[in-house]
Order: structure tokens, then C-alpha cells, then sequence
């Protein structure tokens, strides 16, 4: 026997030409899409947030690091 799926609820940021009001559906919809990030998240993911911050703060300083070794190898080499 086959169950009734329930109807999953849609969230969308158009009126489609009606009133911009949001409707307690809309309003349940993104309860629900909330809920679901939130359950997504975790201790792996604040792991990974900080290790994209980590990163993206050292790879800046990475280039910087190295154009300025370039142009004091450059200096040097127009010197002697």
C-alpha cells in the first residue's frame, strides 16, 4: 500500500502579481528550509569555516611574501 507523500511546501521570492504579503505558508516553508541548514551544520562545518578563513588569510600573505623576495632578488641582481 502506498502512502500519501505530504506536499512539500515551496518557498519563492515572486508574487506572480499578487499582493507581496507573505503568506503562513511561505512563512512554514522557511521554517523549514532554516531547520534544514541548521541540521547541516555542525562541528565540521565551523571546522571548515575556519579553515577557509585560515587559508584565505595565509595565501594573501603568500604573495605578498613572494613579490617583495622577487623584487629584492631583482634589486640585488641590478646591483651586482
Amino acid at each position: 500500500m502506498k502512502q500519501a507523500l505530504k506536499p512539500e511546501l515551496q518557498w519563492s521570492t515572486s508574487s506572480f502579481g499578487q499582493s507581496v504579503d507573505t503568506s503562513p505558508a511561505d512563512l512554514e516553508a522557511l521554517g523549514q528550509h532554516h531547520e534544514q541548514c541548521a541540521m547541516q551544520r555542525g562541528r565540521m562545518f565551523a571546522l571548515r569555516c575556519r579553515t577557509d578563513a585560515v587559508g584565505h588569510f595565509l595565501a594573501a600573505r603568500f604573495v605578498t611574501t613572494v613579490l617583495v623576495a622577487a623584487a629584492l632578488v631583482g634589486g640585488i641582481s641590478l646591483l651586482l
